[in-house]
């Protein structure tokens, strides 16, 4: 299906900020029509977390072994645990201790990070009815979006109605369903540990949602609004760029709050649970999909094909992108999982989502480890029946020996004053922006040191390298080589020459529905072999006004080479002028009004980056002319110039040996450049992942000749050749933006 040119119109002015599609391009062929816009995928509107989220239950027990793998790579690179940062001490502090006659309370403050807190509340049985022997089990209890958090007061009034509704059955677990869940826990004989999410009760050190702040944004010569030399804070392009996000803290501190509940001499490792509700039920889903100390888990009104979560503390870059909640629950399989849905965007997980997990665990053996429950008369919420429904769970799978664990016992409410962990002599931390800057500082040097660490000197370390490093550009760049066939071609257009022949036409992918306008130089006496040319300005890169081709195009079809170029999304006929976009189209949360609603998880953890998409084109473009069968293809080489090399390297790491040798003119360019969230350039995580030379070096061991490169060396990128073994294939040409394309070509030629 076509759509009508005028339509398309309006979408890329809001798009692009652009006009309309390329009306003609100086000595390059056109191959789209004036009044048509190709049907492609990436004109649609953005995908964003009200979409729907299907989960598809695999084939089979060992199809599922493989995408749990790659669901969970993604997860842990969104959270910025890919590697996993290194622990440093917790340094808990435990006091205040309450006797409440059959359990006892405890305050209790650790940090994730140095300087950085994580405090709660440590819930224990005191035993009274001697049921439990030996070590006790130990649950995390993270509490969700609810006001004040673990210091939450609905109030005698609010309690009361929700007695009368039946929501509630005691007015002090009205008054805090988080306290009652806590306690009912420690008495049924586990270690609750009931903590903090960022910005909520004794969690004081930064705002839950930190706002956009001047110093979030470095000038554009690296210069800082402190002493302290270059920093950011959270939202900013450069934490963005590594990776650094509120979902990505609150996992880590769930991460080391287990780690605190394991160091407690009365805790079994062997039985740990984690139970939450709303936001805390996403996080129980994520702790519990990546972290296999957990063995029972119960998310609470957060499963759901439909709203994925609309807090920063829930959304990151690359996190949903072909995923959702359901298939972070189904990471937890076959282990005891217990869902809870009521009148809110889980209302239909009784249909939609938990029959597929039900399948998955039947496949896997264990059908019985997996239920729900759904009381759709209550709103968004974690009250007395939804929490007899992680009773019965937890006494069933952790063997507690209860008869009616569900009948939950009225308690004594404790206020905030009852309960903070900041009392004489626990001093409260230091707080707000300096704060804020030295954590990610801090988290920046520590990352830095661990990728430093996988610089590849041998062949061990060079799979590691491509493990690690690669494993987290291929989520970024989201895409393998197309499969053999599955691009389609389409001639438009066929202009026969003396000694060539200069095609062009269209290039289908039905996969991800996406087209790619190209052109062809044909030569006649071909010899088997393929450039594929890259550059900013498209496919009319390779042609001269008078519609021939450049000298050094003309030089590989005089020596033979096939020459193809194409025009990148956003590039070429994607643009009013034939010049490439500089902005990228982005999502927000709601409205937008608030600064925090600007995330840029908003678009990237739901969306390919434009840089992603281009790189997309390229593989594309790859895979079709190595598996044209009326033209068969022996080699293919990369020529990413003007300053495309950034793509060029990018497609030439996921392709591998498709490729047999690429020049990239990387113009000098480094992704840590980018001062903008929606930079046409952007791609989250690239700095973390080793910026530009990272992708040259996963380029090993291909031949490639690297233009546009100081004369410094870039040991990262020697030492993964000499590790692959074929150090002569790495050779640099010294010359900061340069544009000398006849010297790449005389590189392929051999001279």
């Amino acid at each position: 299906m076509r759509t009508s040119f005028r339509i398309v119109l309006t979408a890329l002015v809001v798009v692009f900020a652009t006009a309309s599609f390329a009306a003609g391009q100086s000595g390059g062929p056109k191959v789209f029509e004036d009044d048509q816009a190709p049907d492609d995928r990436r004109f649609k509107p953005l995908r964003h977390l009200n979409d729907y989220f299907p989960f598809d239950p695999p084939s089979s027990p060992e199809v599922w072994r493989q995408r749990r793998a790659e669901v969970q790579r993604r997860v842990m690179i969104a959270t910025g645990m890919w590697p996993s940062p290194t622990r440093t001490p917790l340094k808990a502090v435990v006091h205040g201790k309450r006797d409440m006659g059959d359990y006892t309370i405890e305050k209790v403050y650790f940090q994730s990070y140095p300087g950085h807190y994580v405090t709660g509340s440590l819930y224990r049985p005191k035993n009274k009815h001697g049921l439990v022997k030996g070590k006790r089990p130990g649950i995390l209890s993270p509490h969700g979006h609810w006001s004040n958090g673990r210091f939450y007061d609905k109030g005698e009034a609010g309690a009361k109605k929700d007695i009368e509704s039946g929501a509630e059955k005691f007015v002090s677990g009205g008054r805090s369903p988080l306290q009652a869940r806590a306690v009912h826990l420690a008495r049924l004989g586990c270690v609750v540990f009931h903590y903090d999410m960022e910005g909520y009760a004794d969690s004081i050190q930064f705002a839950h949602r930190p706002g956009v702040r001047k110093h979030m944004f470095r000038s554009s010569d690296g210069a800082a609004d402190a002493d302290e030399g270059p920093t950011w804070g959270f939202f900013s392009a450069a934490a963005e760029l590594r990776l650094q996000g509120m979902f990505g803290l609150q996992t880590w501190n769930s991460t080391r709050a287990l780690d605190f509940l394991l160091t407690l001499p009365d805790v079994d490792p062997t039985r740990i649970g984690c139970t939450g509700g709303s936001g805390g039920g996403t996080q129980t889903m994520i702790l519990a999909g990546i972290d296999d100390r957990v063995t029972v888990s119960v998310p609470a009104v957060m499963v759901s094909t439909a709203m994925q979560g609309g807090c920063t503390c829930e959304n990151a870059n690359y996190l949903r992108v072909g995923t959702g909640n359901v298939e972070f629950a189904a990471l937890f399989a076959p282990k005891p999982q217990a869902l809870i849905a009521a009148d809110d965007w889980t209302k239909e997980l009784m249909t939609k989502g938990y029959p597929q997990l039900q399948q998955l665990y039947k496949s896997m053996g264990k059908p019985d480890h997996i239920t729900a429950a759904a009381y759709l008369q209550f709103r968004h919420n974690y009250n007395y029946p939804n929490r007899q429904i992680a009773y019965k769970w937890f006494n069933k799978h952790f063997k507690l020996g209860h008869e009616s664990p569900e009948v939950e016992r009225d308690f004594t409410f404790l206020t905030k004053d009852d309960l903070t962990v900041w009392t004489e002599g626990h001093n409260k931390p230091a707080t707000g922006d300096s704060h804020e800057r030295k954590l990610l500082a801090h988290v920046t040097r520590d990352n830095a040191k661990l990728i430093e660490k996988l610089t590849p000197r041998d062949a061990a370390s060079l799979a590691q390298f491509r493990k690690v490093v690669g494993g987290a550009w291929q989520v970024m760049l989201n895409r393998d080589l197309p499969k053999t066939d599955s691009v389609q071609w389409t001639l438009k257009n066929k202009v026969k020459h003396g000694d060539f022949i200069d095609m062009s036409g269209t290039l289908y992918h039905p996969g991800h529905e996406e087209h790619v306008p190209v052109a062809f130089f044909w030569p006649r006496q071909w010899n088997k072999q393929v450039v594929i040319w890259l550059d900013p300005r498209g496919k009319s890169a390779m042609y001269q006004q008078d519609g021939k081709p450049t000298p050094p195009v003309q030089r590989l079809i005089d020596a033979g080479y096939s020459v193809a170029s194409l025009d990148l999304f956003g590039t070429g006929e994607f643009t009013p002028d034939g010049k490439p976009i500089t902005k990228q189209k982005m999502g927000q949360y709601s409205n937008g009004s608030q600064p925090w609603q600007k995330f840029s998880g908003y678009t990237f953890g739901y969306n390919d980056s434009l840089f992603a998409q281009r790189v997309h084109d390229v593989l594309t473009m790859i895979s079709f002319v190595r598996s044209y069968k009326p033209h068969p293809t022996e080699k293919v080489h990369v020529f990413a110039l003007n300053g495309s090399g950034k793509w060029g390297a990018a497609a030439v790491t996921l392709a591998g040996d498709q490729v047999d040798s690429a020049a990239i003119d990387t113009g000098g360019f480094r992704f840590d450049s980018i001062r903008t969230l929606d930079h046409a350039d952007m791609i989250p995580g690239a700095v973390k992942y080793g910026d530009l030379p990272a992708l040259l070096a996963l380029c090993a061991p291909t031949k490639v000749f690297v233009l546009g490169e100081t004369e410094k060396g870039n040991p990262l990128v020697k030492g993964a050749y000499r590790a692959a073994g074929k150090p002569g294939n790495y050779v640099k040409h010294v010359g900061l933006y340069s544009a000398q394309f006849g010297e790449a070509v005389d590189w392929l030629l051999g001279k």
